[in-house]
C-alpha cells in the first residue's frame, strides 16, 4: 500500500487510521533505555508508585513516534521526501502500559515547494487517543511530499 502524493491531499481531509496498538511495559522500558532516558518515572515501578500516577508513565517521545508512525500507511508511505518538523506538540493525558492507542489525522495546509518543483509541503495534525477516546497526544507535522510522477 502506498501513501498519497501531494496532489491527493485536500485541506480539511481527515483520516481515521484503522491501526490500533496496545502499548506494553517492554515498549516503554526498551525505548527509554535505548534513548538513554533514565528518568525513573518511566523505568522504575517502585519510584513511580510514589508519584501521583502510581505507576510508570510511558515515555512521551515513544508516544509521539507511535502516533506519527500509525499515520504513515494512509498518508506518507513511499510518497514522502522527508519530515520537515513537528510543532505544537502536547500530551494532554498520560499513557500507561496496557493503553490501546488509535490515531486521527487532519490535513491543515499544503503548498508547493519553491525550491523543488516535483514536491510540496503538507501540514498534518495528528491526534492520538486511548481506548477511552481520551486525547493523549496532539502534534502538527510538516512533511515534504513527492508530487505524482509525470508520465512520459
Amino acid at each position: 500500500m502506498a501513501g498519497l502524493y501531494y496532489e491527493e491531499f485536500e485541506l480539511g481531509q481527515q483520516f481515521d487510521h484503522p491501526w490500533t496498538r496496545t502499548v506494553t511495559e517492554m515498549d516503554n522500558v526498551l525505548f527509554s533505555t535505548l534513548t538513554m532516558n533514565v528518568q525513573p518515572l518511566h523505568i522504575d515501578a517502585h519510584f513511580a508508585a510514589g508519584t501521583e500516577f502510581k505507576k510508570p508513565l510511558v515515555n512521551s517521545l515513544f508516544t509521539l513516534g507511535l502516533v506519527i508512525g500509525m499515520s504513515v500507511n494512509d498518508t506518507t508511505l513511499r510518497t514522502t521526501v522527508a519530515n520537515l518538523g513537528m510543532s505544537e506538540t502536547s500530551f494532554p493525558a498520560p499513557v500507561f502500559a496496557g493503553d490501546t492507542i488509535h490515531v486521527r489525522t487532519t490535513v491543515l495546509s499544503k503548498r508547493e515547494s519553491k525550491s523543488r518543483p516535483h514536491a510540496g509541503i503538507v501540514e498534518f495534525e495528528h491526534v492520538g487517543l486511548n481506548q477511552d477516546d481520551k486525547v493523549i497526544c496532539i502534534c502538527k507535522r510538516a512533511a515534504f511530499m513527492h508530487k505524482r510522477p509525470q508520465e512520459s
